[in-house]
Parts: C-alpha cells; sequence; structure tokens
C-alpha cells in the first residue's frame, strides 16, 4: 500500500511502521538503562507510560499482521534470523547464547520480515 507525497514520490507504509518499531525498541533499550537513575517511585511511573507506548506499538503492528521477536537469552542457532556482529570471536566448537538484541526480529503473516542484530557471549560452564 503506497501513497504519494508531494515531494518525494510513493511512500511505503509497512516499511515506515517497521522502521518505527525497531527504532523503538533501540529507545526502548536506552530508556530501561536510564530508569535505573531513578529513584523507585519516578521508575515506575515513568515505565508505566513506555509500557503503554509499547502496547500501542505492538497493536498498530498486530494490525499489519506483524509482531516482534525477542531472542535475547535463548541459545544462539546459526539458522535464527539474526546477523550476529561478534561471531568471528568464538570457534565452532563454542555453545552460545544470544547476549544482546540490538534490533529485533520482526515476524509477519508470511514469515520473517525483517532480520534482527545480536551480540552474543559464550555459555558459561
Amino acid at each position: 500500500m503506497a501513497e504519494e507525497t508531494q515531494d518525494s514520490g510513493p511512500v511505503d507504509i509497512t516499511k515506515s511502521l517497521l522502521d518505527i518499531a525497531v527504532e523503538s525498541w533501540r529507545f526502548g533499550r536506552l530508556f530501561d538503562r536510564l530508569l535505573t537513575k531513578l529513584d523507585a517511585g519516578e521508575q515506575g511511573r515513568y515505565r508505566g507510560q513506555f509500557r503503554w507506548f509499547q502496547r500501542k506499538l505492538e497493536e498498530s503492528l498486530n494490525v499489519a499482521g506483524m509482531r516482534v521477536v525477542n531472542v535475547e537469552g535463548h541459545p544462539f542457532d546459526p539458522g535464527m534470523a539474526t546477523t550476529p556482529l561478534n561471531i568471528d570471536e568464538f570457534d565452532a566448537q563454542d555453545a552460545l547464547v544470544v547476549d544482546q538484541m540490538l534490533e529485533p526480529i520482526i515476524m509477519g503473516p508470511e514469515g520473517l520480515v525483517r532480520t534482527g542484530t545480536v551480540t552474543l557471549r559464550k555459555v558459561e560452564s
């Protein structure tokens, strides 16, 4: 579904929604780190407001048939829909886990819409 704009030609609404979802993910990670610097009362209020925003975003994605997938903390599998930034730091036999998701995986009704970006860490034995 594309619309025409006066200046730049066609606009892809789905791509715009995906870009907003990814940028919200990044902002949410930053926001969580900032909340730890506030006292408990303020943390709760701001966390609640951000959760409301996240729910609205999820509802918008659901209307478009999409959802965000978080694999943080899961064992890494080379078949995951992710781009691991630090895979070259490990040996092939190392057991790895997804340490951080820098960009989420986004799935749609037909399957993968956008690949996630992750960092990995070795499983502690």
